[in-house]
């Protein structure tokens, strides 16, 4: 692989990073409601279920999974369910019944928010496109396929990694300084993203069909 075509690889994965997705709302609304660092959890999986698409591209499974249509629907769809079903539960959950208007830290599992993750990216058709369609056009049969595995899938990781962390930072930093009632509605809106995270997948399916 040469740098020009490397070059080209950076600037393809920047524009489509540049538009936010399902991906960069959910990100937003778990940073505004756990704070950063368990956030960081919701883009691991992400992130792994990236890795998973690159490495089926690179094998050549994602055009065959690309092809079942079946398959594919059923994926989606069910992240789609499940992003509806956890952001009508945060809003439900945002309430203002704690003493002096505070807003008790709610417990949230580690895992859960790593399967969020890891869902809205393997359901995203966006992501499948890309890992199927675009993705290996950047490996050249003229030089050892693995290295150029790595570099491309490593770049992708680390570019995706730091636009989910500015989202997460940005978030958290805006949700640190609302307490009380405002932070309830911080939390309203974590739920209002993660449904609109989801109508975006569902509209995103429907398009592909």
């Amino acid at each position: 692989m040469t740098f020009e075509i490397w070059t080209i690889y950076v600037a393809t994965v920047f524009a489509l990073m540049s538009t936010p997705g399902p991906s960069q709302l959910l990100m937003l609304s778990n940073s505004g409601a756990h704070g950063l660092r368990k956030s960081l959890l919701t883009a691991a999986g992400d992130l792994s279920a990236n890795s998973l698409q690159m490495l089926a591209a690179g094998l050549g499974v994602a055009a065959i999974l690309a092809m079942s249509a079946a398959a594919l629907a059923v994926i989606k769809w069910i992240g789609v369910a499940y992003l509806i079903w956890l952001g009508i539960r945060m809003i439900r959950r945002a309430k203002l019944n704690a003493p002096r208007g505070d807003v008790p830290e709610r417990s949230v599992s580690l895992r859960n928010l790593w399967v969020q993750g890891f869902l809205t990216s393997a359901a995203n058709p966006k992501a499948v496109v890309f890992f199927a369609a675009l993705f290996p056009q950047f490996i050249s049969a003229d030089h050892a396929f693995w290295p150029q595995f790595l570099i491309l899938s490593a770049t992708y990781i680390i570019m995706d990694g730091i636009f989910l962390s500015s989202y997460g930072a940005g978030a958290s930093w805006i949700a640190a300084r609302f307490k009380g009632a405002a932070k309830v509605w911080i939390e309203r809106i974590g739920g209002s993203f993660m449904i609109v995270a989801a109508i975006l997948l569902g509209l995103k399916s429907i398009a592909r069909q």
